[in-house]
C-alpha cells in the first residue's frame, strides 16, 4: 500500500469523502427526543457494519489499482464490469433476467475485455519501445546496457486488472446484500448513507500515517492566483463567472490549492454518493450498476479531454460497446418489460371480466 501513498492522494480523498458524508447525513438520523440524539436504526448495527467494511474495502481496492499502471479511462471502463458481477450474484440468489438483459451484459463484458486488451496492448508497445531505447543508451566507457527500467509494464497492468476485478466482485456482493437489507427491513437510504460511512471511519486508523503524509503534501502546495486564472481562462474555473472568483478570492488565495481541489472533489462526490444511495433504495442492484455506467461515460469523456489520453480504435470500440449495452439494458428494463407486464395484466383483467359476464 505504500506505493499508493507515493503516487496519488486516493486514500486521503476517500477518507475526506467518508468524513464529509457522515457529517452531512448525521442530522437525518436525529431522534424526535432531542436535536443531537440518534434514533434507533431500522437495521441491526451488525449488518450496517458488514456493509461499511465492504464499502471501505471497495474504495481502497479501486484506489490501489492506480498504483499498477492503470490509466484513468481504462479504470472507468473496467469498473463497468460490475454489472456482470452483479447479475451473476443476482442469478445465484434466484433472480431471473430476460434474454435482452443478458445480451446487454454479454455485450458489456465484451466491451470491457476489448478495452482492457487495447490498453494492455498499448502498455506493452510502450514498454518495448522503452527497452529498445535503453539498449541504444550505453553506460559510460564500459558499453553496458543501462539497467534503468522503464516505468510501468504489462505485469503492472495485469496486477491492476486483478485488483479492479476483485473490487467489482466485492461491489457485486455488497449490492446484493444491500438490496436484501432494504427489502427485509425497509431502511431509508439516508440510514444507509450514515451508518455505511460512520462505521467505516475506524478502519482508516491503521493507515493514519499515510493520510497525514498525503495531507501534509497537499497543505504544502501554493495557493492559486485568481487574477491569473481569470486572465488565462483556465478550463476548470473558466466555466464559472469571474465575479464569483473575485468574490471567493479571500478563500481561494489563502487556501493551498491542493486542499481547495480536495474540498471541491469532496463536495461533488457527496452529491454523487447521495444520488447512488437514493437510487439503491428504489431499484435493483443491476439497474444501479447500469445507471452508474452511463455516469461513467461522462467521466470517461471528461477524463480523456482533461488529461490528454490518446484512445486507440479498439479502446473507442470497447467503450462504445460498454455504454451502448448500458442503454440497451435501460430500454429493456425501464420500457419493454414494464410494457409487456402491463399488457399481460390488462389481458388478464379482460379475461377475468369476460368470465364474470358469463
Amino acid at each position: 500500500m505504500s506505493s499508493l501513498s507515493k503516487r496519488s492522494f486516493g486514500l486521503l480523498i476517500t477518507f475526506a469523502h467518508f468524513v464529509c458524508t457522515t457529517l452531512f447525513s448525521y442530522p437525518t438520523q436525529f431522534s424526535s427526543t432531542g436535536p443531537y440524539t440518534l434514533r434507533k436504526p431500522l437495521v441491526p448495527l451488525k449488518k450496517w457494519a458488514v456493509i461499511a467494511a465492504m464499502h471501505f474495502g471497495i474504495n481502497i481496492l479501486n484506489n490501489w489499482a492506480f498504483s499498477y499502471n492503470i490509466s484513468v479511462p481504462v479504470h472507468i471502463i473496467l469498473r463497468s464490469f460490475g454489472s456482470v458481477a452483479t447479475m451473476i450474484a443476482g442469478t445465484l440468489r434466484g433472480k431471473r433476467y430476460s434474454r435482452l438483459q443478458v445480451l446487454s451484459v454479454v455485450v458489456l463484458t465484451f466491451g470491457v475485455l476489448t478495452s482492457a486488451y487495447a490498453d494492455s496492448e498499448s502498455k506493452v508497445s510502450a514498454f518495448e519501445e522503452a527497452v529498445e531505447l535503453s539498449v541504444q543508451v550505453t553506460n559510460g566507457e564500459q558499453g553496458k546496457i543501462s539497467s534503468k527500467q522503464p516505468q510501468g509494464s504489462s505485469s503492472d497492468f495485469s496486477t491492476g486488472l486483478a485488483v479492479l476485478l476483485l473490487a467489482q466482485c466485492l461491489a457485486a456482493w455488497m449490492g446484493a446484500y444491500v438490496e436484501d437489507v432494504f427489502s427485509e427491513y425497509g431502511a431509508s437510504w439516508t440510514e444507509n448513507l450514515f451508518y455505511g460511512h460512520l462505521l467505516s471511519l475506524p478502519l482508516f486508523f491503521p493507515i493514519s500515517s499515510l493520510l497525514r503524509n498525503q495531507y501534509g503534501r497537499l497543505a504544502a502546495t501554493p495557493s492559486l492566483d485568481v487574477d491569473r486564472l481569470i486572465k488565462e481562462d483556465n478550463f476548470v474555473f473558466g466555466l464559472g463567472d469571474p465575479r464569483l472568483l473575485k468574490l471567493l478570492r479571500p478563500v481561494i488565495e489563502r487556501l493551498p490549492q491542493g486542499l481547495l481541489f480536495l474540498s471541491i472533489n469532496t463536495i461533488t462526490q457527496l452529491a454523487c454518493i447521495s444520488g447512488v444511495n437514493l437510487l439503491s433504495s428504489k431499484t435493483s442492484a443491476v439497474t444501479v450498476t447500469i445507471v452508474l455506467n452511463i455516469r461513467k461515460l461522462v467521466s470517461f469523456i471528461f477524463s480523456t479531454i482533461l488529461f490528454g489520453h490518446e484512445l486507440s480504435n479498439k479502446m473507442i470500440l470497447g467503450s462504445a460497446l460498454v455504454f451502448g449495452s448500458g442503454a440497451l439494458y435501460g430500454y429493456e428494463t425501464s420500457w419493454r418489460l414494464p410494457q409487456e407486464k402491463r399488457k399481460k395484466e390488462q389481458q388478464a383483467a379482460k379475461e377475468s371480466g369476460g368470465r364474470k359476464d358469463k
